[in-house]
């Protein structure tokens, strides 16, 4: 009996490794109108905090950095080393953010403030010998109350998550202020959709539209995040769509399916299921992927007949003939226009050789489960693995006109 608890006691302590060992993040981030600051500081507690951070400063919206423990800033770097049990680090961050169109993609006012909490939190990498236990505390006016795509622990308090980091940090859109929002399981997805409050703003339009086409979508991608939030405003802000993890905005006057059938919102719940990104000359897969099933979707839901579908697409192919080539760093409308009259190519061809038993679905679900950055070469090994043969629709001479 004795040995047999000796034996159990050391499988238990081997199966505690630093790996496993816990420590507290909290950030508090004050959130202040008339600055259009946030101060917001990092609070580390616990018998294993991390031994050194290294903060990216580049975007220069971080400033006066304070820290309980040694702290050297070098050009756009920090690096915080924490000692003992505790240790605290705060500074102040630029919340407006202007975009070089007059638009803004970060922006606070004497009633709200819309931002990436991504950028709220800076990049930061840690040593550390185990994993945060992280969440994110708001400090707001009164009256004010928050949105991000989160599970809430309490009011203005969320617990934050991401299986592929041990220093957690939030990600995604947020909005905090006096705001209005509907809210909606749909497909198992909790849906949120939030904007300022006496803005113009179609809340259960969009549910609607969510409960018409997110079910489709996640039948590609079953990966798709159980926490989905939809930021929307008026003026100033960006007048245009841009996802974030388990997370995008979208400006409130943008239609939920465009004059050419292709939907915004469905292109940025793509990049919100896929959460891909491509290298030097693979951008055109990500944005074509996404246009491709901006309409897709619809035609499979319904929302645009067969007939309006090969219209839409034709026109796409139209506009991509000024688009000489897909091999380039970042996808222009011309590029992604084209790119998606390739993915419908791709489609048919991954039909064709597999007898209807596989699709670009399979290609695109793939790419989903791994995430993280795409290439031309991982994505034409994908595509032949579902067609069980050489694809020709990815052969380069296909994707640029140069040499012709």
């Amino acid at each position: 009996m004795m040995l047999t608890r000796l034996f159990t006691l050391s499988i238990l302590l081997l199966s505690i490794t630093p790996a496993t060992w816990a420590y507290d993040l909290l950030y508090t981030a004050k959130i202040d109108p008339e600055t259009k600051l946030a101060r917001v500081e990092l609070a580390l507690s616990g018998k294993s905090i991390p031994s050194k951070l290294t903060i990216n400063l580049s975007s220069g919206r971080y400033k006066d950095l304070k820290s309980t423990d040694p702290l050297e800033i070098k050009g756009d770097k920090a690096v915080w080393r924490p000692k003992g049990r505790q240790a605290k680090l705060s500074y102040s961050f630029v919340i407006d953010n202007q975009r070089s169109n007059g638009g803004y993609d970060s922006r606070i006012t004497e009633d709200w403030a819309i931002l990436r909490s991504d950028k709220l939190i800076a990049p930061i990498s840690a040593t550390s010998r185990g994993r945060s236990n992280a969440r994110l505390k708001l400090d707001m006016p009164k009256g004010w109350s928050s949105a991000l795509p989160y599970p809430k622990i309490e009011n203005n308090l969320y617990r934050l998550s991401d299986p592929k980091r041990r220093f957690v940090r939030p990600k995604g859109w947020m909005i905090v202020g006096k705001i209005g929002s509907r809210q909606d399981i749909i497909a198992g997805t909790e849906t949120r959709i939030s904007g300022p409050k006496d803005q113009n703003i179609h809340r259960q339009d969009i549910l609607a539209f969510l409960n018409w086409n997110l079910p489709e979508l996640k039948k590609i991608f079953p990966l798709f995040p159980d926490h989905l939030l939809i930021v929307t405003a008026d003026d100033p802000m960006w007048r245009g769509g841009l996802s974030g993890t388990r997370s995008l905005f979208m400006h409130a006057d943008r239609p939920l399916i465009s004059g050419n059938r292709t939907s915004s919102m469905i292109h940025e719940l793509v990049h919100v299921g896929t959460g891909i990104h491509g290298d030097d000359r693979s951008d055109w897969i990500v944005e074509g992927l996404a246009e491709f099933y901006s309409l897709e979707i619809l035609r499979r839901t319904g929302g645009i007949s067969e007939d309006r579908y090969r219209e839409a697409m034709d026109k796409l192919a139209r506009w991509g003939k000024k688009a000489p080539s897909l091999l380039v760093r970042r996808s222009s409308g011309p590029v992604t226009a084209r790119a998606a009259v390739v993915m419908l190519e791709l489609d048919n061809e991954i039909r064709k050789a597999s007898g209807g038993k596989a699709s670009i679905d399979n290609v695109a679900r793939e790419l989903a489960s791994t995430r993280g950055e795409v290439t031309l070469e991982r994505f034409r090994e994908l595509s032949e693995q579902a067609a069980g043969q050489p694809i020709k629709t990815l052969a380069v001479e296909n994707l640029t006109d140069e040499g012709r």
